[in-house]
């Protein structure tokens, strides 16, 4: 993360796995924004054990495609992750995810639940 770049003082919310995701916030991270990349509890994103190659025990490919990034792990699918999240989304300036279409409508961030509460960089129209 460069302290310099065009993005810097942006904050990316990353909610993303497999690859499209990860290399667009990857980007997003090399160009200076402070990208926070959520992963489920236990063994995280499942791009960790894509190998070989492996250093230290991660895959290369996990290790290339989320550098510029901060990590937690966060389990959406109950009421407490999912409030950590509500706060994570308030300060943040952008969201980007590739779940299924309706997972974040089924945790209870729907269109309706972002106009009302997320900074006015993510509401829907």
């Amino acid at each position: 993360m460069s302290e310099n770049g065009p993005l810097a003082g942006i904050r990316v919310l990353d909610l993303t796995r497999i690859l499209a995701g990860p290399l667009c916030t990857m980007m997003l991270g090399d160009m200076g924004a402070e990208v926070i990349k959520v992963e489920p509890p236990g063994s995280g994103d499942d791009t960790r054990t894509w190998g070989p190659p492996f250093v230290a025990g991660e895959a290369a490919y996990f290790l290339g495609a989320n550098r510029n990034k901060r990590s937690l792990t966060l389990n959406l699918a109950v009421p407490a992750g999912q409030a950590i999240l509500a706060v994570l989304i308030r300060h943040a300036d952008v969201l980007i995810d590739n779940f299924k279409l309706g997972t974040l409508d089924k945790w209870g961030f729907s269109d309706a639940w972002f106009n009302d509460n997320a900074p006015p960089s993510m509401r829907r129209t």
